[in-house]
């Protein structure tokens, strides 16, 4: 049976908006982590066969595939070509499937994934601009009839979603606000220990994750007024916009072999599930019961779960449904507090993962995100 490794990865710091990274251009802030990969691997750049990179909102500086923008800024050889994946949140996740996808089938030996996103340059398309819900005038739904025939319309957004979500499974504001600021604090305690240290590369003078908050409180957050009026969700309970990249090698056995590499972990699963596109935010919970079916494991074999904190909600309803251990899901903080550069962010999760799972001795990991249009996807890794 083929398999697919994970050879390294590596990752930029995540920039805050408006801060260290804010004025990198989205091609060179993805020629970072790319550049790293292939220094720290040793590979012969010429050897890799595809760069597949997530990305959300291509468009000025991130349009004309920056997979490829990145790789030539990066000084990687032309006859490398590159794709750019759009899985909304899910992008360079996504990413990192098709690499294995690639390898699985023996089409490819080597292929580089992973993601980037400068969103204080693009901000967030459809969903929010300037602190106000565009929904579904601005969406791309409008004018689509059978979108409408079949989901009416209503509003579509993903605070709309993750409201629903903290209505259905009952979770209050001061449960979300708790997970919040556990977040923050498992970040920081991360940041001061290292623990990031092994993954993230210096970009411009930035050498670690700019975004936590160490003044924040549970009373601060309970000043906060609510996005909606008699609603849960405040900016304290919500993913932070920022900057970033990461980029992984995927490999083959027979690229193991050839290029002396060592693998650092095996793929073990890859999978994707859809919902309902209005809730849009709750696929993980399905997604993850997918994985666990196809695979025929339990959750309590998984060492270490990464689930993208776009929202508390999301991983609140997550943990309820799963019943899993919520000391090791998210461990070193989610994107509350380091962030959520959209389509770097899957692989931003993978590399940590990976990481985490080398430092605690950890055998299987799981990674799982929401997704625009109520999509998940699911990734289980084996640490060698």
């Amino acid at each position: 049976m083929a398999e697919a490794y994970i050879v390294d990865a590596v990752r930029t710091p995540v920039g805050r908006r408006g801060g260290s990274l804010s004025g990198v251009h989205p091609a060179d802030l993805g020629a970072y982590a790319l550049k790293a990969l292939m220094e720290r691997t040793g590979i012969d750049p010429a050897a890799v066969e595809d760069v597949v990179f997530g990305c959300v909102d291509n468009v000025g500086p991130q349009a004309g595939d920056i997979a490829r923008t990145a790789w030539l800024a990066a000084g990687l050889p032309e006859e490398v070509p590159g794709v750019t994946v759009d899985r909304q949140c899910g992008s360079s996740q996504q990413a990192v499937h098709f690499a294995a996808q690639a390898v699985l089938s023996g089409t490819s030996d080597l292929v580089v994934a992973g993601g980037v996103q400068n969103m204080s340059q693009i901000p967030i398309s459809y969903a929010m601009l300037a602190g106000e819900p565009l929904g579904f005038t601005q969406g791309p739904f409008v004018g689509s009839k059978g979108w409408v025939a079949r989901y009416g319309d209503g509003e579509v957004s993903q605070f709309n979603g993750a409201e629903m979500i903290a209505a259905q499974w009952d979770i209050s504001r001061e449960a979300m606000e708790e997970f919040s600021y556990n977040s923050h604090q498992r970040a920081i305690n991360a940041i001061d220990n290292g623990y990031f240290s092994r993954e993230t590369i210096e970009v411009e003078g930035l050498t670690q994750d700019e975004c936590p908050r160490r003044d924040t409180t549970i009373e601060k957050m309970r000043g906060l007024k609510t996005l909606v009026e008699g609603g849960r969700l405040t900016a304290a309970l919500s993913s932070q916009i920022s900057d970033g990249s990461a980029a992984l090698l995927i490999a083959s056995e027979e690229a193991v072999r050839t290029h002396g590499l060592t693998p650092r972990a095996r793929i073990h699963h890859i999978s994707a599930r859809g919902e309902d596109p209005i809730r849009m935010l709750s696929a993980p919970i399905p997604a993850t019961a997918y994985a666990m079916k196809k695979t025929g494991m339990t959750m309590d074999q998984i060492d270490s779960v990464e689930i993208n904190e776009a929202f508390a909600p999301v991983v609140l309803a997550w943990l309820k449904d799963t019943g899993y251990d919520p000391a090791k899901t998210n461990p070193n903080g989610g994107a509350i507090a380091l962030g959520h550069p959209l389509g770097a962010t899957g692989a931003r999760l993978m590399t940590t993962l990976l990481h985490e799972l080398e430092r605690t001795g950890g055998r299987y990991g799981l990674q799982t995100m929401c997704e625009g249009g109520g999509q998940a996807n699911v990734t289980i890794l084996e640490r060698l």
